[in-house]
């Protein structure tokens, strides 16, 4: 299942899928060779935007929280991929401790844990769910709307080590974004590993850092197959004072929206581009303080009241519209990882909201999409735009893309590696 693609401007998409599917053997060596030097977060998901003249990832998220999305019939990929991650972290592991968000109680992240204690079991392990929910004093039963039984317990800290009553986990896997900060107790570990690191919540993440690890590989990407490294990659400007009371932060937002759309607009008159070009502001640090607001102009920041409760950075993105169609409704692919593989996805659907707009917000849909099976491997030589199998080895090059940058940002921001460089120096 692939949506109709509604746009005028299919020629610079369609010649972007050409030129990826002639150069599969360098673009797949090429991260080859960049993963022989550098670690792949331990699981990935990144959303795309394809407005049929460029193709981009507009977020990437080091915690996915909806593996209960995936087609079915690509679930032993996420096995076979955790079981390759986990021995390359930790060979003889037995025990796994998850530890979801807090608060669990939406029936669709209950699902999501479930797939996950599944796929981590059939890759050989013993899986128990750890609690950051200071109420949870002993076990509780959960059960999910599919009549599967989930168990949350209390997290035990003893002699440096975290696990559970009678559970002393090898490997500790984090399934909270920490927004709101990192708790005291999953610090300095003993032994364990703590998966993703602590630097990747975002209580320390920086969306603007992530997108300039991403920029510094799309142009490098870009040069290998040689083409403009705009087609796959979003501009993007940051203002660090937003919640400013004196006017400076409004000033500061005002500047970079003129300034990226000022770049758009070059860009879409190089490329015969008439529709109007806009920007999304999003918190730099992933909150849902300021989630997807789309703006046209600087001026239109001044209804937005920008100041107490407002996030005190932002990122100002290039906006991308979405002109994928699921029945009538504007549609976005979502691209699973674990390790270095794409091992599914899904279209994000909303039929309320405009192509302009954010669709991961109330209301949205899925539907779950085989990235790789057998049947779906990218065919050379196909039409441009017609195949199946080709749009969606796009996709997973852009976000294969996306989750390299991610481990450039992981490697710049890891504590260890500037205790490190302090002690060298």
């Amino acid at each position: 299942m692939v949506p109709h693609l509604i746009t005028a401007q299919s020629g610079p998409i369609n010649e972007l899928e050409e030129r990826i599917l002639e150069s599969m053997p360098a673009i797949e060596r090429w991260f080859r060779l960049e993963w022989m030097e550098h670690t792949p977060p331990f699981y990935s998901a990144v959303d795309v935007r394809n407005a049929g003249f460029k193709l981009a990832p507009m977020d990437t998220v080091l915690h996915p929280q909806a593996f209960n999305q995936l087609d079915r019939a690509m679930l032993p990929l996420a096995v076979q991929a955790a079981m390759a991650a986990i021995e390359k972290i930790c060979p003889e592991a037995k025990n796994l401790l998850l530890i979801p968000e807090a608060q669990v109680r939406d029936a669709g992240y209950l699902s999501h844990l479930s797939t996950l204690v599944r796929i981590f079991r059939q890759a050989g392990l013993n899986v128990r769910l750890g609690s950051l929910d200071a109420d949870i004093q002993s076990p509780t039963p959960l059960r999910t709307l599919e009549g599967e039984d989930l168990v949350l317990e209390p997290l035990l800290r003893q002699r440096g080590r975290l696990g559970l009553k009678d559970f002393d986990p090898c490997t500790i896997l984090l399934n909270s974004e920490l927004a709101g900060g990192v708790p005291q107790l999953l610090k300095h570990l003993d032994e364990q590993y703590l998966l993703p690191p602590l630097h990747a919540a975002w209580a320390v993440r920086r969306r603007s850092q992530h997108f300039r690890a991403y920029d510094e590989l799309a142009k490098r990407f870009a040069k290998l197959l040689g083409m403009d490294p705009w087609l796959i990659n979003p501009m993007f400007g940051q203002c660090d004072r937003v919640n400013e009371g004196d006017g400076s932060g409004l000033a500061c937002a005002q500047t970079q929206v003129d300034a990226v759309l000022s770049k758009i607009r070059r860009k879409y008159k190089d490329y015969g581009i008439t529709e109007r070009p806009f920007v999304v502001l999003k918190a730099d640090d992933g909150s849902q303080r300021l989630a997807g607001v789309t703006v046209y102009d600087a001026k239109d920041l001044e209804a937005l009241n920008l100041g107490q409760g407002a996030p005190s950075e932002m990122l100002i993105q290039e906006g991308v519209p979405t002109r994928e169609r699921v029945d009538a409704a504007a549609a976005e692919p979502v691209v699973y990882m674990m390790d270095r593989y794409v091992v599914g996805g899904f279209y994000r659907l909303h039929a309320e909201r405009r192509p302009d707009e954010d669709l991961n917000v109330a209301g949205a849909r899925f539907e779950p999409l085989a990235f790789a099976q057998a049947a779906q491997l990218p065919r050379p030589g196909g039409q441009p735009g017609a195949s199946v199998p080709n749009r969606f080895y796009m996709y997973g090059v852009v976000a294969r893309l996306a989750m390299l940058a991610a481990s450039y940002e992981l490697e710049a921001a890891d504590p260890e590696r500037e205790e490190l460089e302090a002690s060298a120096s």
